[in-house]
């Protein structure tokens, strides 16, 4: 188990009841007394520290190494269903961006997401999880397959950004990202967003445009990482703490200016505590919305999507 430096509290009291534990077993001495007294000033201080988390520690925690990844939920949710789809039939088939077939109780979606890697090896084969152009065209045509036949789209963002090399700029990274949210607005299925990791800029509004939009409790939403926009407005990446205050980029924010549909509740410490709890709630989300999704007929859905967007940062002075 891995501790983010705001954990170090609960990471000396798990210590100290595993101490504690471990001397109740190889001796005779009684100490269930001060267990229950370590388990309940560990209760009272996970719930002190999770309950008031400011914006930079949610996104810190959104960055966990341990936090599942979109394999890991599809793997979960779909089971020996899944069959992933690659390449964009023009360059190369993306890494970052993953994408195919699998059902989730019988109902069968097409499923797209950024990948990242657990250790150094596959963060580099994944590209961190920052798609290039080709990326976004693979989840195009795997979308577009979707509509031909009345598949429903569920897309799982987790990513720093697109990738921002000289490379990606020459193969057309904004136009890619562009056509995306143009082609989504007027996909004539469902289409399901989940953001259960970072949602950074234009890397994440390739496949962010849905029907219904979910954030994570633990997870954040913006134009741009705090770090960077530190780095602009300060020169520094020493003022990113304020910098994500500032964005309102945290699931509750995103929820208050009506950006996002829906912020689903994380296990206690994030989704790194209780995996398994985690991917039933994500698979239940999805079945949920799209039980209401799919009784809507193409032109309505399309219609209500259009205009949920269109009505996005209308001011009333």
């Amino acid at each position: 188990m891995e501790y983010l430096d705001f954990e170090k509290p609960i990471q000396e009291l798990e210590d100290k009841l595993n101490q504690t534990l471990l001397i109740g077993s190889e001796s005779d001495v009684n100490v269930d007394t001060t267990i229950k007294q370590i388990e309940k000033k560990l209760k009272e201080t996970r719930k002190d520290i999770y309950d008031n988390l400011t914006a930079w520690q949610r996104v810190q925690l959104s960055r966990h190494p341990e936090r599942p990844y979109t394999l890991d939920y599809i793997r979960a949710m779909c089971g020996d269903t899944w069959l992933e789809l690659h390449g964009d039939r023009g360059v190369r088939d993306d890494k970052a961006m993953i994408g195919g077939l699998g059902k989730i109780d019988g109902q069968s979606y097409m499923f797209i997401g950024q990948q990242k890697g657990f250790n150094t090896k596959t963060r580099q084969y994944r590209n961190f999880g920052m798609a290039n152009p080709e990326g976004y065209r693979k989840a195009l045509r795997l979308m577009k397959s979707a509509e031909k036949f009345g598949i429903p789209v569920v897309s799982l963002i987790d990513t720093p950004g697109a990738y921002p090399g000289l490379e990606a700029e020459e193969r057309g990274q904004g136009e890619a990202i562009a056509r995306n949210i143009l082609e989504m607005t007027r996909l004539k299925v469902p289409i399901i967003v989940m953001i259960i990791g970072e949602g950074a800029s234009g890397g994440a509004l390739g496949i962010g445009v849905g029907d219904h939009v979910v954030m994570l409790e633990n997870t954040w939403y913006s134009v741009i990482s705090p770090e960077s926009c530190s780095s602009i407005l300060w020169r520094s990446w020493e003022y990113k703490e304020i910098a994500a205050d500032a964005l309102k980029l945290t699931a509750v924010d995103m929820t208050k200016l009506e950006l996002v549909d829906e912020v689903l509740k994380e296990p206690l410490g994030g989704a790194n505590r209780d995996r398994e709890t985690m991917f039933k709630a994500v698979a239940s989300c999805i079945t949920k919305n799209y039980t209401k999704l799919k009784k809507l007929d193409a032109k309505t859905l399309v219609a209500k999507r259009m205009d949920k967007y269109a009505n996005m940062g209308v001011y009333k002075g």
